[in-house]
């Protein structure tokens, strides 16, 4: 009886210690696999220039980014591309810099036709060259779910292998139980667009309001900067939602989460320009289980080095190709950034050329065409009433600012050289003075190396630049069909378009298979009423990224194929055995 009840208490001890044994293992593997693959999200805002609370600027209440800094690092010198959105986003998705793929120019996907040059087409996608791919692509490939909700802005068609889902309703939360993801959430709330309505409903005193150098006292100026202060404060609301979003799924404390905006601005003559005011931005980053918790970063960060950092992280090996650095994770460059670029181009139906570079102290520009005034008449921002107002007072000859009126001045200078340590308004243009001479021709020999070293596709005119890519006809070429081997019953698939991109689905139907979902999303078309939270919206089911792999078609199945090199027509076709 003795030897019965030991026995069966040195079984169940056993046990026990077996599932714990389990347990731990479980867990232990659990951890390794969110290591090696761990989830990221962008929190993507627009148009601002680091306008925190931690950044400095005490006007503005930022409660969620300021706990979501105190949880992570706080990037002190983050730059982008460009200073607006699209050529600043297409850097962004693809880690190359707009002028080097054809990206540069505002924009080229246009949806008003009046903002577009005489000779270009209302609507076209940059032909990238043959390696270029949108990052997500190569998560979507290591196992991620991607989602984008819901701007894209890339300067072209994304192919259908970039995205799971790119919706108002795409969310982490559709992906399969335990699969790793990477969310970006689009905050459109601090966008221009957003300062030309509600004018009037300001969560700020406009007198307490300090205006940089290059603007005169201005009560509408005033006004429209406390009017920009209520959009962030709105916004780091919706950062909140997203934010606890994350918590209540208990994914907050483990994963990578981004903040940053995607080029700076917003008031005139901020966005569009290629000094601080348009390429400073916020970049916070919170790492998991709040390693570097509080930290600060001083390093030069590009825009560009974002697609390779996130790369990075997710334990892929960033392209050759790619023209930034990773900052983050197992890849990241031992080298740090001496300079960070930017360009300017066409914006909407205005060409202008100038190029700038930075080393965190001093910036140089250098502007091809400087029988050009630095002012560009863009119709847009006539909505802005503090623009308004300016153009009033230069009509009528009452701007008596020196800085302002140097906006206007029919012809600006070739070169242009700023303190911005000292001088962060960058108005003392120093590029003249001899005791700056020296750090002037190390940014302007450093400035025109990497120009070689990257190419400019603005050597060239847009017209020109699009009929090298599209020969002598009037549309873009189009991505060879995919071509289906069968061997044995097994399908393989390839496209003689090189650098295409090869998805598949398999349904047993001939029609693309969709869902609804809800909309939860805090962009444009949510923060301007026109649609609303929890409406019902229709989003194709996801791609798969051919890798190589052979295929099995059971009978009645339908194998849907597209082929799709960024820049040319997609191809779509079915294959039935």
């Amino acid at each position: 009886m003795f030897n019965l009840r030991f026995n069966r208490e040195k079984y169940s001890l056993m046990n026990k210690r077996n599932i714990l044994t389990i347990s731990f293992l479980c867990c232990f593997l659990g951890i390794l696999a969110q290591q090696q693959n761990p989830n990221i999200v962008w929190i993507v805002c627009e148009d601002i220039s680091p306008y925190l609370n931690s950044y400095g600027d005490t006007h503005v209440r930022t409660p969620n980014l300021d706990a979501l800094r105190a949880d992570g690092i706080q990037y002190n010198k983050a730059y982008t591309a460009a200073g607006v959105c699209a050529p600043s986003r297409s850097a962004i998705i693809t880690g190359m810099h707009p002028i080097s793929i054809g990206t540069q120019h505002m924009r080229t996907l246009n949806y008003n036709t009046q903002f577009i040059p005489e000779g270009v087409p209302g609507r076209y996608s940059a032909v990238l060259p043959k390696e270029v791919k949108a990052f997500p692509e190569y998560l979507r490939i290591r196992g991620y779910y991607t989602t984008n909700n819901s701007k894209e802005d890339y300067q072209f068609e994304e192919p259908v292998s970039v995205w799971d889902e790119s919706s108002p309703a795409a969310s982490h939360r559709n992906r399969a139980n335990g699969q790793a993801f990477f969310s970006i959430y689009n905050l459109a709330r601090t966008h221009e667009s957003q300062l030309m309505r509600d004018q009037d409903s300001l969560g700020y005193n406009p007198e307490k309001i300090t205006l940089p150098l290059f603007y005169e006292p201005s009560e509408t100026l005033k006004k429209d900067m406390a009017l920009l202060y209520t959009r962030i404060e709105e916004m780091d609301q919706h950062v909140g939602q997203i934010i606890e979003m994350l918590k209540s799924d208990g994914l907050y404390e483990s994963s990578y989460i981004f903040f940053f905006s995607d080029h700076g601005g917003v008031l005139p003559w901020t966005k569009r320009e290629i000094i601080e005011r348009g390429t400073h931005i916020p970049l916070l980053v919170k790492l998991p289980f709040n390693a570097r918790r509080g930290g600060t970063n001083n390093d030069l960060i590009s825009s560009v080095d974002f697609a390779p950092t996130l790369l990075s992280i997710a334990g892929i090996q960033p392209p050759e190709h790619l023209q930034g650095k990773a900052f983050l994770g197992a890849h990241s460059s031992e080298e740090k950034n001496k300079y960070v670029y930017a360009a300017k181009d066409r914006i909407d139906d205005k060409y202008d050329r100038s190029r700038s570079i930075s080393d965190g102290h001093f910036r140089y520009v250098y502007n091809y065409n400087p029988k050009q005034p630095k002012y560009q008449d863009i119709t847009y921002r006539y909505g802005i009433r503090s623009m308004k107002e300016i153009l009033a007072k230069r009509d009528a000859g009452q701007i008596n600012n020196s800085f302002l009126l140097d906006w206007f001045l029919p012809e600006k200078p070739q070169e242009e050289l700023y303190y911005t340590s000292k001088d962060p308004d960058e108005v003392y243009n120093l590029a003249n003075d001899a005791n700056f001479a020296e750090k002037k021709d190390e940014l302007k020999t450093a400035l025109f190396s990497w120009l070689r070293e990257v190419g400019d596709l603005s050597e060239q005119s847009e017209v020109e630049m699009i009929k090298s890519w599209w020969g002598n006809t009037t549309s873009a070429p189009k991505t060879a069909e995919v071509t289906v081997i069968d061997k044995k019953n097994r399908l393989y698939l390839k496209s003689e378009t090189e650098g295409a991109s090869i998805s598949y689905r398999i349904q047993q139907t001939a029609i693309l298979d969709s869902i609804y979902r809800p909309i939860h999303s805090w962009g444009f078309r949510t923060v301007n009423n026109r649609v609303k939270t929890g409406e019902p919206i229709k989003v194709p089911l996801p791609w798969k990224v051919y890798q190589g792999e052979s295929l099995l078609l059971k009978k009645g199945e339908v194998l849907h194929l597209n082929a799709h090199r960024i820049g040319y027509e997609p191809a779509f076709s079915t294959y039935k055995n």
